[in-house]
């Protein structure tokens, strides 16, 4: 009986060390074919720019054949719903923002679990929100825009990447603090918020500052805010929404994640090259020039800082009352 148990064991151990191999083979051979990161949003905005710069860093250092996929609509709820239902191979990723966890404050029924359907790689940055405006607009900073009389301040037009999104609790929060009432314009995403009020179809903006600055630099818009804490030392001129509004602070944040149940040794790779582009010295140097700030790295950091977030924003949601059509 001793010798049968022994030989039992062996075997065992056997077997689960071929497991245990044949796992490293197949991660050690990922990936074999292009990944697609998805961005629920269109060309142009703050995740289209995050997603961009990580997809050449880890073709150019990994060797991997990274394609940006937008899947812009519903304020993002598209793209991540196709993220979510996306097969747990670690050939899709997922470009998740703030709107990750606003989604599921505003949103009683969402076609997806923003916790249990994904896996969280990392937190890549986050970055304070502004509120921009057309150059005609007569006001230079957002004192001055709650100092013009109510009446014509309420024909003005603010645009936001959708229902629901930062800049939307933003405004709603910003309204309810002032009373000052503007005609809310939700987009498809913030690009397209941004081409508009270049153009003078929609008086104002909020959106995050990476995809504002280009704008800004080129003087096509001007800056009213900024919802960060403080004043920022990049922009040291423009005052804080809490300097007019104390407590208002907003920001966006980029993560990248994975459908949940891909394998953990196919997570550990994407995230040990994911981490890798992120120490890079010219990634580190564009995402600081575009004003998006590092953050804690690593699944647990990510998952801590989104269950936070869906917190804090349905606390916004109960305060400001707002709903969303669907």
């Amino acid at each position: 009986m001793p010798s049968i148990c022994r030989r039992d064991f062996v075997a065992s151990a056997f077997l689960m060390a071929a497991g245990l191999g044949s796992g490293r083979a197949f991660a050690s051979g990922f990936p074999s074919r292009p990944i697609r990161l998805i961005v629920p949003y269109g060309p142009g905005g703050g995740s289209d720019f995050v997603a961009r710069l990580i997809a050449q860093k880890l073709t150019e250092t990994a060797g991997w054949n990274v394609v940006v996929d937008n899947k812009a609509g519903a304020s993002g709820l598209i793209g991540t719903d196709a993220a979510a239902k996306s097969a747990a191979d670690g050939y899709t990723l997922f470009l998740a923002d703030a709107a990750h966890a606003t989604n599921a404050a505003v949103q009683p029924k969402l076609p997806f679990d923003p916790i249990k359907d994904f896996s969280p790689l990392t937190l890549v940055g986050s970055s304070p929100q502004l509120l921009v405006a057309h150059p005609s607009l007569p006001a230079n900073s957002l004192r001055e825009l709650l100092a013009l009389p109510r009446a014509r301040v309420r024909e003005y037009g603010v645009g936001t990447p959708g229902q629901g999104s930062v800049p939307h609790l933003l405004y709603e929060t910003l309204k309810r603090k002032t009373g000052m009432e503007l005609v809310h314009v939700p987009y498809k995403g913030g690009s397209a918020a941004l081409t508009d009020a270049v153009g003078g179809q929609v008086a104002m903006v909020i959106n995050s500052v990476p995809a504002c600055m280009p704008h800004i630099e080129a003087k096509r818009l001007k800056v009213l805010a900024i919802a960060s804490a403080t004043r920022h030392p990049k922009l040291p001129d423009v005052q804080t929404f809490s300097e007019s509004v104390p407590g208002m602070v907003g920001g966006a944040w980029y993560g990248v994640m994975a459908p949940a149940r891909v394998p953990a040794d196919l997570l550990q790779q994407l995230n040990a090259a994911i981490d890798k582009v992120l120490d890079l010295p010219d990634v580190k140097a564009r995402l600081e020039s575009s004003f998006v700030d590092s953050m804690p790295r690593g699944p647990q950091a990510f998952s801590k800082y989104l269950n936070e977030e869906i917190v804090r924003w349905k606390s916004v949601v109960k305060e400001t009352g707002v709903t969303i059509n669907s």
